[in-house]
């Protein structure tokens, strides 16, 4: 059994950590709503803007623009959405399984795909095991802007359209509740489908044409459908943090109070093994 000036120790470096913990928690929380708040506040722009793609698509069905036809797909493209931090539970590991289930499943060599990574987490696993990186962003801010990810988006989209692939698509954790985040696989280009209102047609006018007006909306429209993933994979990275946290905080005090229990038992049969030696003591007096 530890002694007892072990067992005091080991309760207040446990009482340090839960501090530590216990205060993260409350950081993480603080942030994942910005977050959450910041991911619904893109929607109505996007939405608005797939609207206003649907309108034009669907009225043209003539459009040939490469980013809506499908063609041979000879090498894929994956986004992936990670944290740069640790300390977020399962977060990194559940999208990093989906992309290595993905690989060995629709892949037999290195040569058909290629990945664009977000976040340090997924850039070290993809240096670590020898997995084709062609653009990442390292330190990624909590609370990103379109600015921060309009290089390596633009430049996804771009690969696409100079055919260095042939299908791109983003993994990421969508957030469905603080304590409920879903990893999602979704297909970004080409773009198959394109929901909008039926009756938006005869809401707009277009000039100078709807081909023209289409070549500028599409790459656009891409581009927002990865910062919208990015929004929402900061808000399951920071829900995944407090959940994390605040479940490091009660295995803390779980922890505690066995410990505590622990010190009063040696404490007591310290006690008992006093009062023993001074009874049998006094009785040898005698």
């Amino acid at each position: 059994m530890a002694s007892l000036r072990e067992l005091k120790g080991r309760i207040d470096s446990t009482k340090k950590t839960k501090q530590i913990t216990g205060a993260m928690e409350l950081v993480s929380a603080s942030k994942m709503s910005k977050a959450e708040q910041n991911a619904k506040g893109f929607v109505p722009y996007a939405e608005k803007l797939q609207e206003v793609v649907s309108s034009i698509a669907n009225s043209n069905t003539d459009s040939d623009h490469p980013m809506l036809n499908k063609r041979e797909v000879k090498k894929t493209g994956y986004l992936i959405i990670t944290s740069d931090r640790g300390l977020v539970g399962a977060y990194n590991s559940h999208i990093l399984r989906s992309l290595v289930s993905k690989l060995d499943e629709n892949h037999a060599s290195k040569d058909e795909y290629t990945i664009i990574v977000i976040g340090r987490k997924g850039y070290d696993f993809c240096r670590k095991r020898g997995l084709p990186v062609a653009q990442s962003v390292l330190g990624m801010s909590d609370h990103p802007a379109f600015a921060d990810v309009k290089n390596i988006a633009s430049e996804a989209v771009q690969m696409y359209a100079d055919k260095e692939i042939d299908e791109l698509h983003v993994i990421y954790n969508h957030y469905v509740s603080a304590i409920s985040q879903v990893v999602t696989d979704k297909q970004l280009l080409p773009i198959e489908h394109i929901e909008g209102q039926e009756t938006a047609a005869s809401d707009y006018e277009f000039e100078p044409n709807q081909e023209d007006i289409l070549e500028v909306l599409l790459p656009q429209y891409a581009e927002s459908l990865i910062f919208e993933a990015l929004l929402d994979g900061k808000a399951s990275e920071h829900a995944a943090s407090m959940t994390a946290m605040r479940s490091a905080t009660d295995n803390a005090n779980e922890l505690i109070d066995d410990l505590e229990l622990s010190y009063n038992r040696a404490r007591q049969a310290a006690i008992t093994q006093e009062i023993t030696e001074i009874v049998g003591g006094v009785a040898a007096l005698e």
